[in-house]
This record gives C-alpha cells, sequence and structure tokens, in this order.
C-alpha cells in the first residue's frame, strides 16, 4: 500500500501536479526546535537533514522510505543519481532549497522529493513541513508566520492526511502550536498522532505520564513519548544507534515511563506509522480513485482535441484549420438557430435575443416613432389650407392624406435603422463568442474577426440600401385601394383602434410576461415583488411560487410614462398612470416600478406595448411661426378629423407590413448571408492570405498549457492504472493479522478460540468511538501489572 503511495507520487510529481495533496500520507507539524528533524533522522538511521537556527525546512520535504538491501538516496529532481553519501543529501536539500526560494528566508509550498532505501526503515513515507514560526527574523517577510500557517493548512486539511503532531516535553500541551492546528482541521482527533519528544529534559519531579497515557488531551491515535539527541550530542557526532540504545533504557529505567516502554521510542513509533498508514490507504483508495477518475474526464475534452495537433506536422496544421473552420461554423449556426446539445440557463444569447429584437425591441421603436395628437392634428390643418390656397375648400383634399402619410412613412427609417444596428451589434457578439476557441491560435482569430467582421459590416450596408429601397417603395405609391384600409366614406365615423387591447382569439387570458420588479413609490424602503403581466391586468405576488397575490391591477386606461434616474441610483425605473388621472393603487396616482438593467427596462415596456399599455404622449402647445393658432371652424375641423382617420388606417397597414418584412429581410440579407460566409467563403479567404502556416502558430500561453494538459493527462493515466494494479494484485492480508511486536517482546496474533489477546502494562481504555478499521495498534484493557525488565 505505502509502495503504491510513493509510486502515485512520483507520477503526480513528475508532472508538477499539485494533487499529493489528496493522497494518503503523514504530515510532520511542529514549532522551531521541536525535534522533527532528529525524529526523522531516527527512523534513517543517519544524519541527513539540514540543521541551523531559524526556519531550516523551507519547502516541504516528501521523505519515502522503502526498506531495502542497499542503502542510499534519490532525488526525483535528480532522476538516475543516487546518493550513497548523506552529507551530499543533505548539501543537495539546501541547494534545491535556494534554488526557488533563494538565499533569504522565504518558503515556498513546492515540494522536495526524497527516496531513502535503507535495510533498517520500515516503508513509510511523510511529509516535513516548515517548523511553525511567530516572529519574522533576520530577512524574512513580516507575513512569515501565516505564509507557513498557509503551507501547513494545505496539507492537514485533506481528509487523507495524518497529522503527526509533535511537541516537545518541556512546553506546557495547553500551548501547542502543533496540537493547536490540528485541532482546528480535525476537532475530534481522529487522525492526529501525538508525539512528545525531549522528555529527558523535563525538570526533576516532574513526567508527562499523564499525557502519554491519553488523559489530558486524549487523541483518538493516541501519544508516543520519545528521546532525542541533544545538541551536544548532535555536536559531538553521537551515533544515532547509539542514541536509540540509550533512548530504550531510558523507557525502561525511568519509574513513570517502564509500565508503557513497548508503547515508546522510535522504533515503535515507525512501527505504528508503518501500520496506521497501511490501514488509512487501505480505507482511502476507493475515494481517492473516484477523486483521479473525475480529474481525468475533466480534462479529457481537452486532451482529445490536442492529440490531433502536431505543431511540426505541417498537413496536421492544414487538418486543424480546416477543423477550426467547420467548428466555427457549426457553433455559429447552433448558436443562431438553437440548439439542445449545450443550452444556456443563465440568460439568453445568439438566435434568442435576436428574436427578442426581432418581435419585442422593433415594435417598440416603431410605436415610439408616433407623434403626438396634438401635432399631427396641427400639420393636417395646415396642409389641408395650404392646398385650397386663398380658395376656401368644399371637400377634403386627398393631397393632404398623402403629404401626412409621406411624411410620416418617411420617418420610419430611424427606427428601422436603428433596428439593424441592434441585430448587427448581437450578430457580432455572437461571431465573437464562438471566436473564444481560435484563441489558441492567435493569427488565425485574428484574422478570421476581421474577415468576419467585415462581411457583417459589409451586409449590413447592403441591408440599410434596401431598407432605403423599401421605404422608398412606400412612398412611390399611396395604395388607397388596399383591402385594411377604411376609405373615405368610413373615415368620418372611425374612432382610434391603436390603444385596443390585445386579447388572444379564445378569450383566455394570455400571461404576456413574468418577473421582478420593485415598487418604489409605495413605502420608505423599495420592496420587490414577483410580477405577472397578462392582456387584461398586471399582479403582483409575494414570491415567485405565486401562492399569496397583493394585488391586481386592470389596465384599462393606463399609461406608461419614463422616469429619470437620480444621480447615485443604478436602477431604471418606469412609471404606469391613469389617463383620467384616478388613483392606480390605493391612494398613488402612479405607481413606480423599477428594474436592474437597461434591458429588463425596455423588456418590460415592450411587454406592456403587446398588452395595450401604451407610452405617454407628450403634448406640446400648437404653434405656427411662433403663434398658437386656435382652429374653430367646423368644417376644417371635420376634415381634420377625416384625414386623421385616414392616416392613422393607412399607417397600420405600413406598421404591419414594416413589422412582417424587417425581420426577414435582416434575416435574408444579413444573418443568412453570414452563415454562408463562414461555411462556404471564409475557409478560402483564409488561403487566400498566402501563408496558412502562419496562421497556425500558437502562442507560448496556448503551448504551455497544451503541454501541461498532456502532462497531467499522462499522470493521471498512470496513477489510475498504479491504483488498478493494486486493487486487481490480489488480496492484502489486514492489518490486525500481523504479528504484534514491542520492542524485544512479541504478542502472538489473537486466538480464535480464547476471544482475547494477552497483553501486559496497558493504560486504562479512552472513551471514544471504535477505530475506523483494523490496527496493529492493540486496544487498551484494564491496567495490569507494571512490565519489569
Amino acid at each position: 500500500m505505502i509502495s503504491m503511495v510513493n509510486r502515485l507520487q512520483d507520477a503526480l510529481g513528475s508532472a508538477g501536479l499539485n494533487y499529493n495533496l489528496l493522497l494518503p500520507q503523514i504530515a510532520v507539524v511542529g514549532g522551531q526546535s521541536s525535534g522533527k528533524t532528529s525524529v526523522l533522522e531516527n527512523f534513517v538511521g543517519r544524519d541527513f537533514l539540514p540543521r541551523g537556527t531559524g526556519i531550516v525546512t523551507r519547502r516541504p520535504l516528501v521523505l519515502q522510505l522503502h526498506h531495502a538491501d542497499n542503502e542510499y538516496g534519490e532525488f526525483l529532481h535528480c532522476r538516475g543519481k543516487k546518493f550513497i553519501n548523506f552529507d551530499e543529501i543533505r548539501q543537495e536539500i539546501e541547494a534545491e532549497t535556494r534554488r526557488l526560494t533563494g538565499t533569504k528566508k522565504g518558503i515556498s509550498p513546492i515540494p522536495i522529493n526524497l527516496r531513502i532505501f535503507s535495510p533498517n526503515v520500515l516503508n513509510l513515507t511523510l511529509v516535513d513541513l516548515p517548523g511553525i514560526t511567530k516572529i519574522p527574523v533576520g530577512d524574512q517577510p513580516p507575513d512569515i508566520e501565516y505564509q507557513v500557517r498557509d503551507m501547513i493548512m494545505q496539507y492537514i486539511c485533506n481528509e487523507n492526511c495524518l497529522i503527526l503532531a509533535v511537541t516537545p516535553a518541556n512546553m506546557d500541551l495547553a500551548n501547542s502550536d502543533a496540537l493547536k492546528l490540528a485541532k482546528d482541521v480535525d476537532p475530534q482527533g481522529q487522525r492526529t498522532i501525538g508525539v512528545i519528544t525531549m522528555l529527558d529534559l523535563m525538570d526533576k519531579g516532574t513526567d508527562a505520564r499523564e499525557i502519554l497515557e491519553n488523559r489530558l488531551l486524549p487523541l483518538r491515535r493516541g501519544y508516543i513519548g520519545l528521546v532525542n539527541r541533544s545538541q551536544k550530542d548532535i555536536d559531538g557526532k553521537k551515533d544515532i544507534n547509539t542514541a536509540l540504545q540509550t533512548e530504550k533504557k531510558f523507557f525502561l529505567s525511568h519509574p513513570a515511563y517502564r509500565h508503557m516502554c513497548d508503547r515508546m521510542g522510535t522504533p515503535y513509533l515507525q512501527r505504528s506509522l508503518n501500520q496506521q498508514l497501511t490501514s488509512h490507504i487501505r480505507d482511502s483508495l476507493p475515494a481517492l480513485h473516484g477523486h483521479l477518475q473525475c480529474l481525468l474526464v475533466s480534462i479529457s475534452k481537452d486532451v482529445d482535441t490536442y492529440k490531433l495537433y502536431n505543431p511540426d506536422d505541417p498537413i496536421c496544421r492544414t487538418k486543424t484549420l480546416i477543423r477550426l473552420v467547420q467548428q466555427l461554423s457549426g457553433d455559429f449556426e447552433k448558436l443562431i438557430e438553437g440548439s439542445a446539445n449545450e443550452v444556456n440557463t443563465t440568460n439568453l444569447s445568439g438566435g434568442a435575443r435576436i428574436n427578442q429584437i426581432f418581435h419585442e425591441r422593433f415594435p417598440y421603436l416603431l410605436h415610439k416613432m408616433k407623434c403626438d395628437e396634438s401635432k399631427l392634428r396641427l400639420e393636417i390643418a395646415y396642409a389641408i389650407r395650404n392646398i385650397h390656397g386663398v380658395r376656401t375648400g368644399l371637400f377634403t383634399p386627398d393631397m393632404a392624406f398623402q403629404a401626412i402619410v409621406k411624411k410620416q412613412i418617411s420617418k420610419l427609417k430611424i427606427p428601422c435603422f436603428g433596428f439593424v444596428d441592434m441585430v448587427r451589434k448581437e450578430l457580432v457578439s455572437t461571431v465573437y463568442e464562438c471566436f473564444s476557441k481560435l484563441s489558441c491560435f492567435p493569427k488565425l482569430r485574428e484574422e478570421t474577426e476581421r474577415l468576419v467582421t467585415s462581411e457583417i459590416r459589409e451586409q449590413e450596408s447592403t441591408c440599410r440600401q434596401q431598407i432605403t429601397l423599401l421605404i422608398d417603395m412606400q412612398l412611390a405609391y399611396i395604395n388607397t385601394k388596399h383591402e385594411d384600409f377604411i376609405g373615405f366614406t368610413q373615415a368620418q365615423p372611425v374612432c382610434h383602434s391603436s390603444d385596443k387591447k390585445i386579447v388572444t382569439g379564445s378569450g383566455v387570458q394570455q400571461v404576456i410576461r413574468k418577473g421582478w420588479l420593485s415598487i418604489n413609490n409605495v413605502s420608505i424602503i423599495a420592496k420587490e415583488y414577483w410580477f405577472i403581466l397578462t392582456a387584461d391586468s398586471l399582479s403582483w405576488f409575494k414570491d415567485n411560487e405565486e401562492t399569496e397575490k397583493r394585488y391586481m391591477l386592470p389596465l384599462n386606461n393606463l399609461k406608461v410614462r419614463d422616469v429619470e434616474r437620480s444621480f447615485m441610483s443604478s436602477k431604471f425605473a418606469f412609471a404606469l398612470f391613469h389617463t383620467e388621472s384616478r388613483n392606480v393603487y390605493k391612494d398613488h396616482k402612479f405607481l413606480e416600478l423599477v428594474c436592474n438593467t437597461q434591458e429588463e427596462l425596455d423588456i418590460w415596456k415592450s411587454s406592456l406595448l403587446r398588452a395595450g399599455v401604451f407610452p405617454e404622449e407628450v403634448t406640446v402647445n400648437a404653434q405656427g411661426n411662433g403663434l398658437f393658432e386656435n382652429f374653430t371652424d367646423p368644417q376644417l375641423e371635420r376634415q381634420v378629423e377625416t384625414i386623421r382617420n385616414l392616416v392613422d388606417s393607412y399607417m397600420g397597414i405600413i406598421h404591419k407590413t414594416i413589422k412582417d418584412l424587417m425581420p426577414k429581410a435582416i434575416m435574408h440579407l444579413m444573418i443568412n448571408s453570414v452563415k454562408e460566409f463562414i461555411s462556404s467563403e471564409l475557409l478560402a479567404q483564409l488561403y487566400a492570405l498566402g501563408d496558412c502556416s502562419a496562421l497556425m502558430d500558437e502562442s507560448p500561453e496556448q503551448r504551455q498549457h497544451r503541454e501541461q494538459v498532456l502532462s497531467k493527462h499522462a499522470a493521471l493515466q498512470a496513477a489510475l492504472d498504479i491504483i488498478g494494479e493494486i486493487s486487481t494484485s490480489g488480496h492484502v492480508t489486514p492489518l490486525d493479522m500481523c504479528p504484534r511486536q514491542y520492542g524485544s517482546v512479541t504478542i502472538p496474533k489473537k486466538s480464535a478460540t480464547s476471544g482475547k489477546s494477552r497483553t501486559r502494562g496497558r493504560a486504562p481504555p479512552v472513551p471514544g468511538p471504535a477505530p475506523p478499521g483494523p490496527t496493529c495498534v492493540p486496544r487498551r484493557p484494564a491496567p495490569a501489572a507494571p512490565f519489569s525488565k
């Protein structure tokens, strides 16, 4: 199991991935001078780690211990080179640390991977993390404490990480920085292993028995005591094997520890870590396999694309160019025509926004062009009087009708050109959304953008010419024989029909729009409600579940008025008011509704227009030549009314025709032409530029990204293969079936007939949940006689 994790670390680390944080491992956490270095060196039996004052470990050290016949070390960044001299290993660690962090005391989260092969070690993997510090020293950055803490948290926050919390015995356990960090991420103590070092340095008359018996600050995995070499021993080159013998004698002879000496010391710690890590790996293996599989699937789509591209092969470059242009054409058509493969569920895009312009925003633009009633009647009166000249006319002149109609038709160019401009902007936005997939090749994207946007501008110009032609055709001949035109005989009794409501043929209320709006003028604080607009009423509810209706407002005789935005406001508002100056809602003459964006405001106005709620017509005093004209001639008033009705009838026909023809013209001349250009002519024009090979040059960032993705994919695939080998290699012997050995005493396996195993010198049991899996550390029964030498 441990060897498998080591191979996973090598596979993932070779690709420069930080997925090592996800692997089952043991992180060594402790303050400066807490004895972490001595613990790791005692495991190996060699002096190989840098020592000194301040922060010595400035990069995480992933230490893999392998039981082997020969003794040597290997670094992942120096593959194939064996370090037999352990002093050279220390020098290489210092050099590799300086390579990333410099000569100052800064730190780096990028780990150093070291493998130690020795007959004196058990298979084990540990991560030695920088010592916890409080105050920056020398050239250290001011926030060194938080940098170290963040680095440690990156490892120990992972649920797959066991925490080896190292605390010196001469420090109060309540002040232990290592246990404090472990408690933050593992409040139940399920994956924390306590290590108490320097037990021989405690003041006379004091001991750590209460801690080691797991009674002071209980941990699920307990505490293990150690005796480290002193600085004098290190300076005197005291052999580690001799130090281990000294440690053994200390526990056997000390009255407070001799009853549990078989569970103290470096050899027991190494065996215990080996067993607990193996069990932990076995428990974590299914979740780790699933997580790596998800990571592999998440990048598989990019990998499939990158595998098809070889930057050194001209044929591959050409195939990639053709494929990208075809993909651009397909993506653009899907966005315009709609597709069920990748649906945007957050907002409207592409063809849906163009459809909204066709049927909501353009009709609203046409209606806004209607002039106010007083001005129109004044123009009709002037036209009639100017046509009669000095004579008094007995009949209504049709020339006045044609003059007014032609003037009204000419004004339609403004909303029609605005309509073309809105569609052109949306078309460009849609095309640029498709261009994002060409960002791998900057030159190709630049040329494609230039060609497609030029085509859109050219088709926009053609469309404007056709619109001008369409308006000129309407001006060229006023068809008073149209079947929908009322004619002079029916003009007099006809009333204005422009304000009639839209009603469905079945008579059922038609829901035109739903959405959130805020009512701004009813209370001090604007409240947001869920509004529903139908053909007959505007209702609002407490929420979008539509269970608690607050009010229903009939739309009869309602108008829409624009509301100016205040200087500090970021909202957009409009108001509903009654044409007969009656209260709209309770005691309020108008109802001010607030939207979040200008687009929402336009959509609500368009929806109200469909429901028959028209914008307010701003009336001004009719003035001619600076003087107010008041026509009192009854005959003139009848003629004005007749022509007014005729103009209203004919412009209704024109509006209906324009609303029908304009989307068709835009679709044919702009949208379909651009689709045809991208699918049929774009590739030919790219080839016409000359050097097609230069178009397929990757950007440095894209080349690096492609290599990283392919390397990541290979590393993840190798990691899954390693896990697959373990899963199919056969049965793994459970750890609790292994002989249990403590010091020089071997305790046989539990007998199937006895039901209990014989143990010696155990501390009282600690209340708590059962262990998550089998382990070589036996449970603690009732106290027995002290262990004697």
